[in-house]
C-alpha cells in the first residue's frame, strides 16, 4: 500500500483497534470492529485487510513481558501494521533448533499479508521438542531478519504484501519471542488477566471466531462497496439493446440490486450477531464452547462465500464496462474471489468438519483450520 494510504490508515487508529489500552489502543469488542473494518472494506478491500494483519497483536501479547515491552516499545509512533504473521498455521513452516538463550530459526514462509510494512515477523516453525519428536512453535523475528520474496503476483488483493517470506541463513530469536503452540489456549486466557478492555476479554476460541469474523467483514465492506458503484453507474449508463433510457429502469436491474441488497444484509445479520455472541461471552466471562465454535463458523464462512455471488450478479448484470481497470466493480469482484481462497473460510472443508459433528461423529481436532490439534500431547521439555 502506498504510504498515504497506511498513513490515514495510522491517524484514524485502525490498526489499534484490538490493541490493549495498556499499550495506547482502543481494545475494542468484536461488533465494533465488525463494523469498523466492513466500513473501511467499503472503501478497498486490501486497506481492510492491513488492519485484519494488525488484529494479529493479540496473539503475540500472550508472550512474556519482557517480549511484550519489546516489540511494542515505539508501536505508537509506527505507520502501519506493527506486526505481521506468516505460515503459523500453515502444514509446512520452517524449523528451529535449540540453542544458549533461543532458538535458531530457518525455512520459508508464505502468505506474510503485510510483510512489506510491518516492523516484526511472526512465522511458524517445527522443531523436536523430545528425541523423536517434533511440535510446532511460533516465533517472531525482527523485519531486519528476513528477506521479502517477490512473488506476490496476483489477481486480487495486490496491496496487501502477501509476499512469501524466507531468512537468508539461519536467524537466532531468543527465548522470550519463541513460543510453543500448546502453550498458546492458557497464554491467550492469562492476557484476560494481564491487560485492560473488552478485546483483552476473549478466550482462545472467541479469538479465533473473531479472526474469522474480520475476514468476513472485509468481504461484507466490498460487497456493500460494489452494490453502491452499481447503484451509481446504472444511474448514468444506457442500455445496449435495450430501448430504455438508463440501465436502472431495467426491470432486470431492479431485480438484481434488491437480490443484492437482501443477501448482503443477510450476511450483515449473521456477523452482527456471532460478533455479538462474542462480546456477550467476553463481558460476562463465559467460555465459548467447542460446538458454538464449530456453529458459528459455518455459519460465518456460508454467508461469506454467498457473497461472492453478489459480485457475480452485479458484474453481470452491468456488463462490459466493469472490465475495464478503472472501474471499483472489477477490483471488488477480484478482490472478494482471493479473500474467499483464504483456507479460514474454505467452505467445503468447514462443512465436512461441520457436518461430521451434526452426524454424531467427532470433527477432525484442527486448529485454526489447518494445523492438527496437538495439544493432548506431552508438553515439550
Amino acid at each position: 500500500m502506498t504510504h498515504e494510504s497506511l498513513q490515514a490508515l495510522s491517524d484514524i487508529g485502525a490498526f489499534r483497534l484490538t490493541l490493549p489500552i495498556d499499550f495506547g489502543g482502543y481494545a475494542l469488542g468484536a461488533r465494533d470492529v465488525v463494523e469498523i473494518v466492513s466500513e473501511i472494506g467499503r472503501g478497498d478491500g486490501a486497506a481492510g485487510w492491513m488492519v485484519f494483519v494488525a488484529g494479529g497483536l493479540r496473539n503475540i501479547i500472550s508472550f512474556p513481558d519482557e517480549a511484550v515491552q519489546e516489540i511494542f516499545d515505539d508501536g505508537q509512533s509506527w505507520v502501519g501494521p506493527l506486526a505481521a504473521g506468516a505460515s503459523i498455521f500453515a502444514t509446512k513452516v520452517g524449523s528451529a533448533r535449540r540453542v544458549e538463550g533461543g532458538w535458531m530459526v530457518s525455512g520459508s514462509w508464505h502468505f506474510g499479508s503485510g510483510c512489506k510494512h510491518a516492523k516484526w515477523i511472526a512465522v511458524g516453525v517445527d522443531y523436536e521438542c523430545a528425541p523423536g519428536q517434533t511440535s510446532r512453535a511460533m516465533a517472531i523475528l525482527s523485519a531486519k531478519q528476513v528477506t521479502i520474496i517477490d512473488n506476490w503476483h496476483v489477481m486480487g488483493m495486490k496491496a496487501t504484501s502477501s509476499n512469501s517470506l524466507t531468512v537468508d541463513e539461519e536467524q537466532f530469536v531468543p527465548d522470550r519471542r519463541f513460543m510453543d503452540m500448546r502453550e498458546f489456549p492458557l497464554r491467550m486466557d492469562e492476557t484476560r488477566r494481564r491487560y485492560s478492555g473488552l478485546a483483552s476479554k476473549f478466550g482462545a476460541r472467541g479469538l479465533m471466531l473473531l479472526t474469522n469474523l474480520t475476514h468476513m467483514a472485509i468481504v461484507l465492506g466490498m460487497a456493500r462497496g460494489a452494490l453502491e458503484c452499481y447503484v451509481e453507474m446504472v444511474k448514468k449508463q444506457q442500455p445496449f439493446n435495450l430501448p430504455y433510457p438508463r440501465v436502472a429502469e431495467m426491470a432486470s436491474t431492479q431485480v438484481c440490486a434488491g437480490k443484492a441488497f437482501a443477501m448482503i444484509k443477510m450476511a450483515e445479520a449473521v456477523a452482527y450477531r456471532n460478533a455479538d455472541i462474542l462480546d456477550r461471552h467476553a463481558v460476562e466471562g463465559i467460555e465459548i464452547t467447542a460446538e458454538q465454535e464449530q456453529a458459528m463458523t459455518m455459519e460465518a464462512v456460508y454467508a461469506t462465500n454467498s457473497l461472492d455471488g453478489v459480485l457475480s450478479m452485479l458484474q453481470i448484470s452491468v456488463g462490459s464496462t466493469t472490465a475495464n481497470e478503472t472501474n471499483p466493480v472489477q477490483r471488488f469482484a477480484r478482490d472478494v474471489r482471493v479473500a474467499l481462497l483464504h483456507g479460514a473460510v474454505r467452505l467445503d472443508p468447514t462443512a465436512e468438519n461441520f457436518g461430521r459433528l451434526l452426524m454424531g461423529i467427532d470433527p477432525f481436532p484442527m486448529f485454526a483450520g489447518g494445523l492438527p490439534d496437538r495439544s493432548k500431547q506431552a508438553p515439550a521439555a
